[in-house]
């Protein structure tokens, strides 16, 4: 293997550049407070803890070990690991990582533009101005412009290979978390601000009893550590042979929930502080809980103009769309080296391979920057599509037999890897249940919740014919072209 991460630091910053992304500091905060009972947000806290290490940990493990023991890309990796013709499961897993790719480009260059209106511009003084300010945005041509920018900057950087990758993420990262830090020191000293503290992390044990709280952690720790995406199995491949796989995983999954935790208690001290001044707690809650257009409504409509009220806040605005913008570059760097290293594993040099990514997934993401309609389809279809794909990830430990899997692909001659009998549980057991249930859960909520009469209707953007038509047409042409994939693998 000639490409290899330079030093076990340069492996671990960049794997959290997968899993530190907007749903660390966008999704997080807005979940925690809609999942929140009357007296605090401690009792959601406490189930998402526990899924960190019943879904996200053991799945980032599968992943790495996956990735470090085949050193190739997840069509081939799955066809080496458990046959040829599960091929096409690998290219699921990754299909639905480029699917999100294509609006994920979007969401990045809506932080880049808030980055460069919150340097440049005055701030929002009212909902008024910031609801204006997102919808002149929006109808304008600079959601497309902004999306093309992020493509081709996350192109550059993966052009150059895995030592570019690393470099990048040994800046980005270390800043991020530094501005995070600066961030939540400038927060706790706000007036008030502890209020947010005392309520994010106040347990309201009678919540645990409704089901749809556990299911909800279950769900931001899929959607917000990487597990499962085939992301962390891309980088993995570039691992040194002396890389520990379990240390790592356990480094990543834990790395990332902190600075979940971080951007919660700095957006619950904000808000509290500056809203509660004026609003009673219901009032406050409901604007954190407001999902707005896209769910942009706390991070693009209301932070904005409460950063405005707090002394410093300009200054802070940008930091906050900085690190908003660097977290979610991070992560789509990842994307598109999932994408180029599928590329690359069929024949395509590294240089062609990045610039069919770029210009592919530069149109692919055109509708979902044009139309907030279209995009948040193919977040609720593609967000979904992870709970496949974790359960595919786990069932190639499964069809390889789990307690050969690691002891054989695990434990190294070059590593001090352990890993208990708790993993091989997991794994066979607990997390294809927590997918089934997971993706029922989903299902469910779309047919009776989100849309009660037109389940069926696939251009329904929320409907359960929606999610299940384009899950089957993907499967479709990929079971079709199994075997000519193999052929172009080499396999």
């Amino acid at each position: 293997m000639k490409e290899q991460f330079s030093s076990r630091w340069g492996l671990i910053l960049s794997v959290l550049g997968i899993a530190i992304g907007t749903g660390n500091i966008w999704r997080f905060p807005r979940i925690a407070s809609q999942n929140a009972g009357a007296d605090g947000a401690g009792a959601f806290l406490f189930a998402w803890v526990i899924f960190l290490f019943m879904w996200s940990v053991p799945l980032i493990i599968a992943e790495y070990a996956i990735g470090k023991s085949s050193r190739r890309s997840l069509a081939s990796a799955f066809a080496l690991q458990i046959g040829n013709k599960f091929a096409w499961m690998g290219s699921f897993v990754g299909f639905v990582a480029i699917a999100i790719m294509f609006y994920y480009s979007v969401v990045t260059g809506w932080c880049m533009y808030y980055f460069g209106q919150a340097l440049l511009f005055p701030l929002p003084s009212n909902l008024v101005e910031s609801k204006a300010l997102w919808d002149g945005f929006q109808s304008s041509g600079l959601p497309v412009v902004f999306h093309f920018l992020a493509m081709l900057g996350s192109g550059l950087v993966v052009m150059r290979g895995i030592k570019s990758i690393e470099k990048v993420n040994k800046v980005l990262i270390p800043v991020l978390i530094l501005i995070l830090l600066v961030s939540l020191g400038r927060a706790l000293t706000l007036p008030d601000s502890w209020e947010g503290v005392r309520y994010l992390f106040t347990p309201d044990w009678a919540t645990l009893k409704n089901p749809g709280i556990w299911l909800e952690a279950l769900t931001q720790n899929a959607w917000d550590t990487g597990a499962g995406w085939g992301l962390i199995l891309t980088y993995a491949i570039y691992m040194q042979k002396s890389d520990s796989i379990t240390t790592s995983a356990f480094q990543t999954g834990i790395g990332n929930n902190v600075v979940s935790m971080i951007a919660a208690i700095i957006i619950f001290s904000t808000v509290f502080s500056i809203l509660g001044a004026h609003y009673p707690q219901a009032e406050i809650l409901s604007v954190m809980k407001d999902s707005g257009p896209a769910s942009t409504g706390l991070t693009f409509i209301w932070m904005p103009q409460l950063f405005l009220q707090m002394p410093g806040g300009s200054v802070f605005a940008v930091l906050f769309f900085l690190g908003l913008s660097f977290a979610a570059f991070s992560s789509l760097i990842s994307m598109v080296e999932l994408a180029t290293t599928m590329g690359k594993d069929v024949g395509i040099d590294r240089k062609k391979a990045v610039i069919a990514v770029t210009v592919v997934g530069f149109l692919a993401g055109i509708p979902s920057a044009s139309n907030l309609t279209f995009f948040a389809n193919q977040d609720f279809v593609w967000g979904l599509g992870l709970m496949i794909s974790g359960a595919f990830i786990a069932f190639v430990i499964i069809k390889h037999d789990v307690l050969s899997f690691r002891t054989e692909k695990i434990y190294s001659e070059h590593t001090s890897d352990t890993l208990g009998k708790w993993w091989d549980w997991l794994i066979q057991f607990i997390i294809p249940i927590e997918a089934i249930v997971l993706l029922g859960w989903w299902m469910f909520r779309s047919a009776v919740e989100f849309s009660p009469d037109t389940w069926y209707n696939p251009f329904d953007p929320y409907s359960v014919a929606s999610c299940v038509v384009q899950w089957a047409l993907l499967m479709g042409i990929l079971i079709f072209t199994n075997k000519k994939m193999l052929k172009k693998l080499g396999i």
